[in-house]
């Protein structure tokens, strides 16, 4: 069998001129020369050993030579060893979470909220901030209420969490009249109070499934209207709010119009972002995809650091930050962290 010298251990040596390279490639954004290394290394070594070490490490695929420079980079699988073996998060340092807190404003509905979120995001780390859309079983229901638009369409008016208020236009099998439609708000509002979007929909189906000859003509009623409210038709909430793309144009290895145009287009097309994300909703903690790990070809060279935010230990839905993969990630993850708790937090029923 053949051993790849890939798969070898790093030296300690070779760990700490990794690491030296990396923290030196994020701050510059130039390739690094062995001569740098040999200067500020912090290691008594000679200028060869210091080559060799830089040698077997690009051997070893952590770091690579560009064509226009005889420096050196680091590759996804440097990043990653990097983030995963050698580095120091921050933490919450430098970060007032009660100033975080009020520049979110936990005193608006929810789209004000997650808009506030992708551009808190975005004007701390001076890259692109990103949020989905909290799950539509999100939200304790305060109030519900109908008003009849025509023969059988109703508009339906859902008061959830004290504050937010959605309309929404549904279709019924027969005619209401306002006195029905009275009497179904007064008895779902009373029935349903303070549960979840999700607990409404089992409750529904199981109410659909009991005996019926317990089901009195106003609960027949109820159920029939709010089996076409609460429908879970999983279109709407497959969405997400993005801001800063335009400072990923400051980045030189972002800035070509080529992978612009990719970048921008996989942003307006949303799928492979929300596909991505998607994949972090059953993580804990914050995620990390580095380039290649993405899987879509559009955020080769780019990084996204995500975490879940959730309420009442309720996964609502995902928030990161979309940089180059020079990014500071001992900088930018703290940032996701804390601003993924705040807006659970936010977002909490009785808050």
């Amino acid at each position: 069998m053949v051993h790849r010298h890939g798969d070898e251990p790093l030296t300690e040596r070779a760990q700490h001129l990794l690491k030296m390279l990396v923290h030196r490639y994020i701050r510059d954004g130039q390739p690094v020369g062995s001569r740098a290394m040999t200067r500020d290394g912090g290691l008594d070594l000679s200028a060869a050993s210091i080559r060799n070490v830089m040698a077997d490490l690009e051997e070893a695929g952590y770091i690579q030579s560009p064509h226009t420079s005889a420096g050196r980079i680091p590759t996804d699988r440097g990043y990653r060893f990097f983030v995963d073996s050698l580095l120091s998060v921050r933490r919450e340092s430098g970060l007032d979470a009660d100033n975080l807190r009020i520049r979110l404003d936990a005193g608006r509905d929810t789209d004000s909220l997650v808009d506030s979120a992708s551009n808190l995001l975005s004007g701390l780390t001076h890259l692109a901030g990103v949020v989905t859309l909290p799950r539509r079983d999100y939200g304790a229901i305060r109030h519900i209420e109908f008003l009849p638009l025509s023969e059988r369409r109703i508009l339906a008016i859902l008061v959830l969490n004290d504050s937010e208020v959605q309309n929404r236009v549904i279709e019924t099998d027969r005619p209401y009249s306002p006195a029905e439609l009275q009497q179904v708000s007064n008895y779902l509002s009373l029935e349903f109070a303070g549960k979840s979007v999700g607990d409404v929909r089992r409750g529904l189906l199981e109410a659909m499934q009991a005996d019926q000859q317990h089901v009195n003509s106003l609960m027949t009623s109820a159920i029939a209207v709010a089996r076409e409210l609460f429908a879970d038709d999983g279109d709407t909430d497959d969405d997400f709010v993005i801001a800063g793309e335009t400072n990923l144009m400051t980045f030189a290895e972002l800035s070509s119009v080529e992978k612009l145009k990719e970048l921008f287009e996989a942003f307006g097309r949303k799928r492979d972002i929300l596909h991505l994300l998607d994949r972090c909703l059953s993580a804990d903690g914050v995620q990390i995809f580095i380039g290649q790990e993405s899987g879509y070809r559009a955020f080769d060279g780019v990084s996204l650091v995500t975490s879940t935010y959730q309420s009442d230990d309720q996964v609502l839905g995902v928030l990161g930050v979309i940089g180059p993969t020079r990014m500071e990630y001992d900088r930018v993850i703290p940032i996701v962290d804390v601003t993924a708790r705040l807006l659970g937090h936010a977002l909490k029923p009785d808050h």
